[in-house]
């Protein structure tokens, strides 16, 4: 039997790279898949996706930095398919690329907003839903900037390593409830808009900072996430898994 089979799947910016490769993932493996993203029609192209091979899935346009997003995604989950099982929150931005005390101030709350308070806001109403369901499986995205930092980067850093806090003390509150928490912090990953917005030169000097140097492929990333969404991974919760190429071994 397929891992998730008949599973009810969350998966946020799910319209390209690591939340694309999830959705098709989790499809493949017998999950009904509700696509979120701020990009209608990349969403709709991987719902359309997914039902062509025969899977079911839904598009809900949704910014997750609207606490009122997180909320309708989680009911239009339960109205479509009946119950929530299983949720990815992998929408996030990178930033600009300042130093901490020239940080612009509204570049520091949007990412903050996005990719910490988009993740809390996700838990807030995807919990009960799994409580009320008997359980559940949450992977919150992190990042190997979850434990390390990265000059110039504050704002993505702090989120980073907030997701990774805020992940232990879901997975600590809910253990007993049969809902798992996990964070999953990858590295550098190979995405269109990575290899297009880089020059060769950039390109290989950020894969030579991984010890297999190269980029990960988003695929690598979505198989760790369909592991700790399945009851393979019944033991798993509140911990932080790198899936980095050996990054943080450097």
């Amino acid at each position: 039997m397929s891992l998730l089979q008949d599973k009810v799947a969350i998966v946020t910016g799910a319209g390209s790279g690591i939340g694309k490769s999830t959705a098709l993932l989790f499809a493949e493996n017998g999950a009904k898949v509700v696509v979120t993203d701020i990009n209608e029609e990349n969403g709709n192209k991987v719902v359309e996706e997914i039902k062509a091979t025969g899977g079911e899935a839904i598009f809900v346009k949704a910014d997750t930095s609207k606490v009122e997003d997180s909320e309708t995604t989680v009911n239009k989950a339960i109205e479509s398919f009946g119950k929530l099982d299983v949720a990815v929150n992998n929408a996030g931005i990178g930033g600009p690329t300042q130093a901490v005390g020239e940080y612009d101030i509204d570049a520091w709350n949007k990412v903050i907003n996005i990719n910490l308070n988009g993740v809390f806001y996700g838990l807030r109403y995807q919990i009960p839903a799994m409580v009320k369901n008997g359980g559940g499986s949450i992977i919150n995205v992190a990042s190997i900037l979850g434990a390390v930092g990265f000059a110039n980067s504050s704002a993505y850093v702090a989120a980073k390593h907030g997701v990774v806090g805020l992940t232990k003390n879901a997975g600590l509150e809910y253990a007993t409830k049969g809902v798992r928490v996990n964070a999953v912090g990858p590295a550098f990953i190979e995405t269109p808009l990575v290899k297009s917005s880089l020059s060769d030169e950039a390109y290989n000097a950020l894969a030579n900072m991984h010890a297999m140097e190269r980029l990960g492929q988003p695929k690598e990333v979505a198989e760790l996430f369909l592991w700790l969404a399945s009851d393979k991974a019944s033991f798993a919760t509140g911990a932080y898994y790198p899936i980095d190429g050996g990054y943080l071994a450097k």
